[in-house]
């Protein structure tokens, strides 16, 4: 006749293990599709371990609210026989489910080997048992217990394969492990004892035995692939934090020295092999910013605020954005500090470039308007001298321009040389350039003049130069200037002097020119010069200090 398994604490403790180990084993399947390689198998690995070994646990733990009538024994080689099925038979299944190629049609045929390996497990471990009775089975609800077990076992894979939320996964956990139970009490149905002898062996195992062994192997097994999860969703995020260029930091309370991550290393400069500190990082800052890092600290381990500083490490010539906060246990005592650093450094000097940009845009600014101011002045004053020398608008217009050309020319001159030096023969050649190569000789070193000095000189050369072409050597074909220049105690010497011209009389009244030349040499920079008027040629002395 059939015996059954009574509703029992052993009923509820197996359906219990058969929902954690389908839990588990599906979360643990999620591990196996986030990896490659070598740790795609070993996560593979694990989860059929663990699905295997609950689907086993429940089988024995349920087993034992089971009562034959007659004392009870498990051959050992068979017991273990059946635990290798079970997870052997998950174990194929989890890796053609894990297939990204996978079909529904191989999957199918994957549930159909995952629940004849399950339904094996269960039948070798019945046959495992020893007791005074004969074993038999009713086909009808064996057939229906494969079924079931082949049913379970493909909603298991099919849940497996879709990644939904964790209501979902707890939901495919519940379904999957009944049915594990259901296809269980399924087979016990199926059972028919016929009494007989006992046939208990010396190396058997006792039902109290296998109980021990399979709850602490169960709870171990559960326990141990939950913290793996655990620890590998924490190794996944620190190494996703890396991949990011972020250091990650951990110290426990007291503070003790950190844990950290190779990024973190990398960015304080600190060797791989090196041992740390629990003042690790506070000892890497300059000591000017230590009291601002131990109080922001403090803050940071009372709870009163994060820490969220900036710190520039002289070691390694880097800033770090530096962010920690206080973890707390359930009931509020302080824990651990963790945070992150980040390498700030090409922020911090693109700030800084830009804090210069907008400092060498005001200077810019300043001197722009310095020197519009200037140029409007000399315009003015340019414009003033030549109205006031000038007949009528028609001779007024073409010296203006002349003049006011002069003036472009040799800001020009300064703007080739970034407004800072412009040299003194390149002024001289600007303003000669126009006469005939024979009749201009310069002769001196090469003598740089400031902005200043250039914008004087340069207008003061177009009036020497425009004279000598109206009324000096540059008049005639056989008319010559020579310029001569030398340094000499921190100052600028230099001569104009005409020859082969028409004979030179002295003006009757003071032009522009000469007007310009007191003016600019004699007052604004500081030098002396003096004009001449020998019959044979025009002569003009400089002496202005550099």
């Amino acid at each position: 006749m059939p015996h059954h398994s009574s509703l029992s604490l052993f009923f509820v403790l197996s359906l219990a293990v058969a929902i954690m180990g389908a839990w588990t084993a599906l979360d643990l399947f999620n591990r196996v599709r986030s990896h490659l390689g070598a740790a795609r198998l070993r996560w593979l690995t694990i989860a059929a371990l663990v699905l295997g070994a609950s689907i086993w646990s429940m089988h024995f733990i349920a087993m034992l609210g089971f009562d034959p009538g007659s004392p009870v024994s498990y051959d050992v080689g068979l017991t273990l026989a059946s635990f290798l099925l079970a997870t052997a038979g998950t174990g194929i299944a989890f890796l053609t489910a894990a297939r990204t190629e996978a079909s529904p049609a191989r999957l199918g045929a994957a549930g159909i080997a995952m629940g004849l390996a399950i339904a094996a497990m269960h039948y070798v471990g019945m046959a495992a048992m020893r007791t005074a009775a004969v074993v038999a089975y009713r086909p009808d609800l064996v057939a229906l217990s494969i079924a079931i077990a082949i049913a379970a076992s493909t909603a298991a894979l099919f849940a497996a394969r879709e990644d939904r939320s964790l209501k979902w996964r707890a939901l495919a956990a519940l379904v999957l492990g009944g049915a594990i139970v259901a296809m269980h009490h399924t087979g016990m149905a199926a059972l028919v004892l016929t009494p007989a002898e006992a046939d208990l062996r010396p190396g058997d195992a006792s039902p109290l035995m296998l109980a021990v062994a399979v709850t602490a192997g169960s709870v171990a097994i559960l326990f141990l692939a939950l913290g793996a999860s655990v620890f590998d969703q924490r190794t996944n995020i620190l190494a996703a934090v890396d991949a990011g260029g972020v250091g990650f930091w951990e110290a426990q309370l007291p503070l003790r020295a950190p844990v950290v991550s190779a990024r973190v290393r990398e960015i304080l400069g600190i060797p791989a092999d090196a041992r740390l500190g629990p003042t690790e990082i506070g000892d890497r800052l300059a000591p000017a910013d230590l009291p601002l890092h131990q109080a922001a600290l403090e803050d940071a381990i009372a709870g009163r605020s994060d820490y969220d500083q900036e710190w520039f490490i002289p070691s390694v010539g880097r800033w770090i954005h530096l962010r920690g906060r206080l973890i707390r246990s359930r009931s509020g005592r302080p824990l651990r500090m963790s945070g992150v650093i980040t390498d700030i450094t090409d922020r911090r000097q693109a700030f800084i470039a830009l804090a210069d940009s907008e400092r060498q845009q005001r200077v810019l600014i300043n001197e722009l308007n310095h020197r519009v101011k200037n140029t409007l002045s000399t315009v003015q004053s340019i414009a003033r001298q030549t109205a006031r020398r000038s007949p009528d608008l028609a001779a007024f217009t073409p010296l203006f321009e002349a003049r006011l050309l002069a003036l472009s020319n040799t800001q020009n001159l300064l703007t080739a040389g970034n407004w800072e030096r412009a040299p003194l023969r390149d002024l001289l050649e600007q303003e000669l350039a126009p006469y005939a190569g024979e009749q201009v000789r310069l002769n001196g070193p090469a003598v740089d003049l400031d902005p200043r000095q250039t914008l004087g000189l340069g207008m003061a050369f177009h009036e020497l130069a425009t004279n000598a072409a109206k009324y000096g050597a540059l008049s005639t074909a056989a008319g010559c200037v020579r310029v001569d220049w030398s340094v000499a105690g921190g100052s600028l010497l230099l001569d104009w002097v005409e020859s082969g011209g028409p004979l030179v009389t002295p003006p009757t009244r003071r032009g522009f020119g000469s007007h310009l030349i007191e003016t600019t040499v004699n007052r604004s920079l500081g030098g002396s010069a003096a004009l001449a008027y020998p019959e044979d040629g025009f002569t003009f002395s400089l002496r202005l200090p550099l």
